[in-house]
């Protein structure tokens, strides 16, 4: 068990760190398999920041490394992290590669089969976050 809950899962034989991420994993080669889907590789990895030497002392690297790197039919590529709840590192990793990488397009993703019911259940972070305010929302409205 890793933080949060979530289990480490083999599928074909490749280790995930939660069973999301090895459903995305599924849905994806599904993806490729109807040629929907040029290609994807698992888990590339971003160098954020390089690294260095600070009064006398040796540094690493800082890196992201995301989920998948989707390449879509048109060679546009896209990188995925599924999460499920973001720790305040995998935001301020985010922020770092979104000024890091200004052309690439990062989207984290998450399974919710109430909201994004037309592509399997995988829908981007902030629709769904949206999708729970809307909820939150609607709900207190009906209770008054």
């Amino acid at each position: 068990m890793s933080k949060y809950g979530a289990k480490k899962t083999v599928v074909d034989g490749i280790r995930f760190d939660s069973r999301v991420e090895s459903l995305y994993y599924l849905y994806v080669k599904e993806l490729k398999e109807k040629g929907e889907l040029k290609d994807f590789k698992l888990q590339p990895v971003y160098e954020l920041q390089p690294k260095y030497e600070y009064q006398g002392l040796k540094r690493r690297a800082i890196n992201y490394k995301a989920d998948f790197l989707l390449i879509d039919n048109e060679d546009k590529e896209t990188v995925i992290d599924v999460k499920g709840m973001p720790t305040s590192d995998a935001k301020l990793k985010r922020k770092m590669f979104e000024y890091r990488y200004p052309d690439k397009d990062l989207k984290w993703i998450v399974r919710n089969l109430k909201r994004g019911s037309e592509t399997g259940g995988w829908i981007t972070y902030e629709d769904n976050e949206e999708g729970k305010k809307k909820a939150k929302k609607l709900k207190k409205a009906s209770q008054k």
